[in-house]
């Protein structure tokens, strides 16, 4: 997929949905996700048109995010991802590049492995807390009866190409992510061409792409961006729960010329 096209091929025969269209039908922000590494061109028959509608932008289908996470010095969130712990979190700055409107974001882990993402506008550089950022974090951290951390740090940055495909039911709305670079500290990873990630988010049981996915052979992984990225890229540091599908998906770090 070429990294300008405003398009995703795969899916321009769906039915275009807005964004208030979206959030109207599965907004979703308390949900169950489940993940799935397939080759590019079996999406397109994954989502019958029918059933599905994609979110569609001035024309546009396929959009540029680029995610700023941010950790303590210590890595706590990263660590607390790989221990598995009951109560973990993950803040991060979005940034869409299409428009450059920036969202700070915080993920919530708790029981159940149900995720709740809060967000508020983000007006400051992606790599550091704004003074409103830093109590949006807080307030939501210990709303959450979590502490929250004394410092963050960038960490991390990935950078990908995503369209969105929505049941037109509400029941599930699934994200495809292709182009996937990650960096840290001047090296970058990035994904094979040709390989989606899929999100499937939903607030009940396996879905009807779910149940095609598994038809085909594609079961759920273990990936998370930021994780493989730091597991890549950090020395010392192994994949764990994410090693099988960091190797069917992620090329060799590559050391940026910047950097060089």
């Amino acid at each position: 997929m070429s990294t300008d096209a405003p398009r995703d091929p795969a899916l321009e025969a769906l039915p275009a949905l807005s964004l208030e269209e979206i959030n109207a039908r599965a907004a979703l922000v308390t949900r169950t996700c489940r993940k799935y590494l397939v080759p590019e061109e079996a999406v397109a028959g994954l989502f019958p048109p029918s059933r599905f509608g994609v979110l569609t932008i001035g024309g546009r289908t396929s959009f540029r995010y680029s995610s700023t996470y941010l950790d303590t010095p210590d890595l706590r969130c990263f660590r607390d991802h790989r221990q598995g712990r009951r109560l973990r979190y993950k803040v991060r700055v979005r940034t869409y590049e299409d428009t450059g409107t920036r969202m700070f974001e915080v993920k919530l882990k708790g029981a159940r492995g149900i995720t709740d993402k809060v967000r508020v506008e983000h007006d400051g550089a992606p790599d550091r807390l704004t003074p409103a950022a830093r109590r949006f974090l807080d307030d939501s951290l210990v709303s959450y009866g979590i502490e929250p951390p004394d410092v963050l740090v960038a960490s991390a940055v990935t950078d990908y190409r995503r369209a969105t495909a929505v049941a037109l039911s509400g029941e599930e709305r699934v994200t495809v992510d292709t182009d996937l670079v990650g960096r840290r500290g001047g090296w970058s990873i990035a994904m094979r061409p040709g390989t989606a990630l899929l999100e499937v988010k939903t607030r009940g049981g396996l879905t009807a792409t779910e149940r095609r996915l598994h038809s085909l052979g594609y079961r759920e992984v273990a990936f998370t961006k930021y994780a493989s990225t730091l597991a890549a890229l950090e020395p010392g540091f192994r994949g764990n729960k994410w090693h099988r599908a960091m190797g069917d998906c992620l090329d060799h770090p590559v050391l940026e010329r910047s950097a060089a």
